[in-house]
C-alpha cells in the first residue's frame, strides 16, 4: 500500500478542524486540507467539556489566555446532577480530579463506614469529604494555587465555550498558521473506485480533487462513511433511549451570581435538561427520546420549566450509536459521522479527541494494512462502547417511577463489560476498594454517580458477615476517628477555598480584564 501523504478532512465543524489541527501539528510535510462547504450546518450544543480537553489543548500548545476570550470560555469543575435519583434529592456533584486519601482515610470505604454508622448524613457528603476541592466548587471559587491536595488546575479544570466560535478560532489561529489549507466548496459527488474506495470528491466548482485519506467530519449525516461505504450503524437506543433536544440561550440577569463553575444536569419528566454557563450567555437544553413525547409536548415542558417561552428554540435530532467500522479502506470517521452517545457527562469533545490521539501513532507507520485499521477501530469502539455504558448507568441507577420513561428505565438490563468487574458480575465492584490490601482506587466519576444516587459498593451486612463480628459498639469504637477527621479536613479546605476569589472574579481578572 502507498503511504498516507495527502489528508482531507471532510467538514469545517469542530470535529474537522479538531481533527486537521491535530494531523497537521503531528505530521506538517503532508498535505492538511479542510473541505469546508459554503453553508455550514453545525450542531452547536457542544459547549460543555470534560477535563480530557486540556491533553487537546496543550498538545496545540494553546495557552487559556489565548482562545478563552474568543470563545466566551469560563472554567467548568464539576457536574451536578438534580432529581436523578429521585424526584426532590437535592443533587449531588461529580467533581473533576482525584480523591484524596491520607493515613487515617486509605480508601473510599472509610466514608461508607460512616455512612452505615450514620444514614442520615447525606450522599453529596462523599464529594465533600473525599474531594476537598469541592470546598472551591461549594463556595463558587477558584483558584489555580496548588491549595488542594489531588488536585492539578492544568489537568482537571475544563471549560464551558461556545464550539462554533473554537472551531472559527482553531482555524484561523492554529490550523491555517501551521500551513493548513481551507477549501470553501460544496461536494456534489463522491467518486468510488472498483473496491469501493473513495476515488475522488467532485465539487459544485467542476473541480476533481483526490487525496490519500479522506476524514469523515460531516456529522450525522456521514458522507462518506455511512452514505458512499454504507458501514452499518449499531444503534444504542435501547439501552440509551434519547435521541432528541431543544436548545437555546439566554442572557444572564446576574452574572456574578449565575456563572457557575459547573454544569447543570437537571432530570426531568421525559430526560433531562442541561444549564452551561458560558461567559456572556447561558446554554440551556431539553434532552429527551420521541418515543415517549413528541417534539412539540417537549417544546412545551421545557418552556414550563424555564420559565420563558420567548426564546428562540432549536430542535436536535441525535443518531445514537456507532458505525460497526470506523476506519474503512481509505475513510475514517471522527465525531458524529462514527458515533454519538448522547449530551450526558460532555462527551462528544472527548470521543474525538480521543480518536485522533488513537489515530496519529498509526498513522505515522510505514504503511497502513487492515490491521492498522482493525486497531483503530476495536480500540475506538471499546472507549466507546465504554463511556456509553458509564452514561446509560445515570438513568439505570435511578430509583425515579413518577413517569412512563423513568418506570421503562427499570425495567432495562445493561451487560457491563469486564473493565467494569472485578470477581463478581456487580458493576458496583468497580467503586469497591479491596479492603485487605487497599490496592486498587478507581477514578473517575463512577464512584460519586453511583453514591450520589444511594448504591454503595459496600454494606454493614457484608462486613459484619466477612467480620464475623455483629457487635456494633466494636464497630463504633474501631471507626470512631473517621467523622472527626472528615469534618476537620471539610473545614481546613473550607477556610482555604474563602480566600480563593469567585469565579467570576477570576476570570475578570485573568481573561476578561477589558470587558
Amino acid at each position: 500500500m502507498k503511504p498516507i501523504n495527502t489528508i482531507y478532512v471532510i467538514g469545517g465543524g469542530t470535529a474537522g478542524i479538531s481533527a486537521a489541527a491535530v494531523l497537521k501539528k503531528s505530521f506538517p510535510k503532508k498535505d492538511i486540507r479542510v473541505i469546508k462547504g459554503r453553508t455550514i450546518s453545525t450542531i452547536g450544543v457542544g459547549e460543555s467539556t470534560l477535563g480530557g480537553i486540556n491533553n487537546f489543548l496543550q498538545f496545540l500548545n494553546i495557552q487559556d489566555e489565548d482562545f478563552m476570550k474568543a470563545c466566551n470560555a469560563s472554567y467548568k469543575q464539576s457536574i451536578r446532577f438534580e432529581d436523578f435519583g429521585h424526584l426532590g434529592d437535592g443533587g449531588f456533584h461529580y467533581p473533576f480530579g482525584d480523591a484524596h486519601y491520607d493515613q487515617v482515610i486509605p480508601n473510599y470505604n472509610y466514608w461508607y463506614f460512616l455512612k452505615f454508622l450514620k444514614p442520615e448524613l447525606p450522599n453529596t457528603d462523599f464529594a465533600d469529604s473525599m474531594f476537598p476541592h469541592m470546598a472551591l466548587i461549594n463556595q463558587g471559587r477558584i483558584t489555580d494555587k496548588p491549595l488542594f491536595p489531588s488536585f492539578n488546575f492544568t489537568q482537571h479544570v475544563a471549560y464551558h465555550f461556545d464550539a462554533i466560535k473554537l472551531a472559527e478560532w482553531i482555524e484561523q489561529k492554529v490550523f491555517v498558521p501551521m500551513g493548513g489549507r481551507v477549501l470553501i466548496e460544496n461536494i456534489v459527488k463522491v467518486n468510488q473506485n472498483e473496491d469501493g474506495s473513495v476515488k475522488s470528491l467532485s465539487l459544485d466548482t467542476g473541480n476533481e480533487i483526490k487525496a490519500d485519506l479522506y476524514v469523515d467530519c460531516t456529522g450525522f449525516k456521514s458522507l462518506l462513511l455511512g452514505q458512499t461505504l454504507k458501514e452499518p450503524f449499531e444503534d444504542y437506543t435501547h439501552f440509551l433511549p434519547n435521541n432528541r433536544a431543544w436548545a437555546t440561550k439566554m442572557s444572564y440577569t446576574n452574572k456574578r451570581d449565575q456563572l457557575k463553575g459547573y454544569t447543570n444536569c437537571k432530570a426531568v419528566e421525559n430526560g433531562w435538561m442541561w444549564s452551561i454557563p458560558l461567559w456572556n450567555r447561558m446554554g440551556l437544553g431539553y434532552v429527551y427520546s420521541n418515543k415517549y413525547i413528541d417534539d412539540d409536548k417537549a417544546l412545551e415542558q421545557f418552556k414550563k420549566h424555564l420559565g420563558r417561552d420567548d426564546l428562540e428554540f432549536k430542535n436536535i435530532k441525535m443518531k445514537i450509536g456507532v458505525h460497526k467500522r470506523l476506519w474503512v479502506k481509505n475513510v475514517v470517521a471522527i465525531g458524529l459521522s462514527a458515533g454519538f452517545i448522547e449530551p450526558l457527562e460532555s462527551n462528544g469533545l472527548l470521543t474525538i479527541h480521543t480518536f485522533l490521539m488513537n489515530l496519529v501513532p498509526l498513522l505515522k507507520k510505514p504503511i497502513t494494512n487492515e490491521f492498522t485499521k482493525q486497531h483503530y477501530n476495536f480500540g475506538c469502539r471499546r472507549m466507546f462502547k465504554g463511556f456509553a455504558e458509564f452514561v446509560a448507568l445515570h438513568y439505570y441507577l435511578s430509583n425515579r417511577v413518577d413517569t412512563e420513561y423513568w418506570r421503562d428505565i427499570q425495567k432495562r438490563s445493561l451487560n457491563v463489560e469486564e473493565r467494569f468487574i472485578e470477581d463478581k458480575s456487580d458493576f458496583l465492584l468497580a467503586v469497591r476498594n479491596k479492603i485487605e490490601d487497599n490496592k486498587w482506587h478507581p477514578v473517575g466519576g463512577l464512584p460519586c454517580v453511583a453514591t450520589g444516587m444511594g448504591h454503595y459498593p459496600t454494606s454493614m451486612e457484608e462486613i459484619i458477615y466477612g467480620n464475623c463480628n455483629s457487635d456494633m459498639n466494636y464497630w463504633r469504637e474501631k471507626w470512631k476517628n473517621i467523622e472527626p477527621h472528615f469534618n476537620s479536613k471539610k473545614k481546613h479546605f473550607a477556610n482555604i477555598a474563602a480566600k480563593c476569589p469567585t469565579l467570576y472574579d477570576y476570570l475578570k481578572e485573568k481573561i476578561y480584564v477589558d470587558r
